[in-house]
């Protein structure tokens, strides 16, 4: 990568790594400070860089990142500001200026490979056309917005993002897609011998665990390791906090299921890096696990579910469930509350059956609503787990609050799937390629970036 700085640089270690994050360049402005250490240069130091260095000047992310120009692309700290906006918008908790600091410079860095990415395709005569743009900005406004662009549009103002910068997102992995879909996807083969052999090893492992991941993978180098490795940790809090794990993944993965939210599909232990291997094992569904370092670059896991191979998935099955609850006047005291409470569950241990429910509920100002056509996969993970240990007639634990109202589930019917047969012949070629096909556009991508020229103001 050819990288034009337009004031004088110390180029230092710190330097090294900034520059790899798009901030390259810090004023020469002395500082007093201790002489540095002269090093001589060895294979594990190769430039000599002394223990302690001296930076000249403060270096600021947030300014030298407002603005890039990539092969003459003008990328502005506007297109950065609405990004990050669209990124942060379903985040609960605030974001420190520290983090914003680090998200604004991954985000500059996605800005950047899209950019190349569509100039690929325009350079290979693969342009992604304004119509194509407009209908999958249209299907995102039918799946969101009852299908009126209109009230997508404001959405996008109001968190201070814009249509154009979703649009110019929606521009950039088109144009990827295309570029695979010519120079790689037609040059990744996968022979019968290959998938016989890992429907062989499926019905081998029969009744083994397997497990669908969502994963953000985020590239490193050694030279921007801390770099990467930072922001990856902004990205695992930003999440923990109630950030979109789909929405980080489109926005920051550089893998190709960034475009499917990070989904990676059903795979098995085996199937993994041993570094992720290890982490999953742990994982229960619905937890987040990461940063993970492995060769290339962090992951950051994220358990969708969970099944065993072959088996009947227990997630498909479905449910007659009946939902008893009480709730609360506006103004109970503490002790009426708890008094309600009580009553409750002195009602809730004396059923013996889905019969007593709707019979004793009115007794007590419980109301019972049932539902027998409800499949396990659309509850949340926690009540999931707890509701399929069930057995017919048993209920869960009492959740919620003085302001929601108490509840718990009864099961009163299951029907389980059948046993799941191997997956199709086809299915199986398809995820091998896909895994291929993934490999080999990192390495496109890498190669863009080295070509690319690109000026920091």
């Amino acid at each position: 990568m050819n990288v034009k700085l337009f004031s004088k640089a110390l180029f230092a270690k710190t330097g090294t790594a900034l520059a790899a994050a798009g901030i390259a360049g810090l004023a020469l402005m002395p500082v007093a400070a201790p002489a540095q250490t002269v090093a001589v240069p060895t294979a594990d130091n190769p430039f000599g860089l002394p223990a302690d260095i001296t930076l000249f000047g403060k270096a600021d992310p947030d300014r030298r990142s407002a603005t890039a120009i990539v092969n003459g692309f003008v990328i502005t700290g506007t297109d950065i500001d609405q990004r990050t906006a669209l990124v942060t918008a379903a985040s609960e908790a605030e974001i420190s200026e520290e983090e914003m600091l680090r998200l604004r410079v991954q985000v500059l860095r996605n800005l950047i490979d899209e950019t190349l990415k569509i100039q690929a395709a325009v350079a290979a005569e693969m342009a992604v056309t304004r119509e194509e743009v407009d209908q999958t900005y249209q299907q995102l406004a039918a799946q969101n917005f009852g299908g009126d662009p209109s009230k997508m549009d404001a959405y996008l103002t109001s968190i201070g993002s814009s249509a154009a910068s979703l649009k110019r997102q929606i521009e950039g992995e088109a144009a990827w897609e295309n570029l695979l879909r010519r120079n790689i996807m037609p040059y990744v083969n996968v022979s019968a011998e290959e998938v016989n052999d890992v429907l062989k090893r499926m019905n081998e492992a029969r009744g083994t665990d397997e497990y669908r991941l969502g994963e953000i993978f985020l590239s490193a180098t050694s030279e921007n390791r801390a770099t990467v490795l930072a922001n990856a940790q902004a990205i695992v809090q930003q999440l923990q906090q109630g950030g979109s794990f789909q929405g980080y993944a489109r926005q920051f993965s550089e893998a190709t299921t960034a475009v499917v939210g990070g989904d990676l599909g059903w795979v098995r232990i085996g199937q993994l890096p041993p570094q992720l291997a290890a982490a999953v094992r742990s994982m229960n569904t619905g937890q987040l696990q990461g940063p993970i370092e492995i060769p290339g670059g962090f992951s950051i896991l994220y358990l969708i579910n969970k099944r065993q191979v072959l088996m009947a998935d227990p997630n498909e099955a479905v449910l007659n469930l009946k939902q008893i609850s009480v709730n609360f006047p506006a103004g109970v005291s503490q002790a009426q509350a708890e008094a309600k409470v009580d009553e409750f569950a002195a009602f809730l241990e004396s059923l013996r059956g889905c019969a007593d429910a709707d019979a004793g509920a009115a007794r007590i100002g419980a109301e019972v609503v049932t539902n027998d056509q409800v499949k396990a996969e659309v509850l949340p993970p926690q009540l999931r787990d707890i509701i399929l240990g069930l057995q017919i007639g048993q209920i869960t634990p009492p959740f919620g609050s003085v302001q929601e109202g108490v509840r718990v589930f009864m099961l009163c019917g299951r029907d389980d799937p059948k046993d799941a047969g191997a997956p199709t012949f086809q299915a199986v070629m398809s995820q091998i390629e896909e895994e291929r096909v993934n490999k080999r556009a990192q390495r496109f991508l890498r190669d863009l970036r080295t070509d690319a020229y690109i000026e920091y103001n």
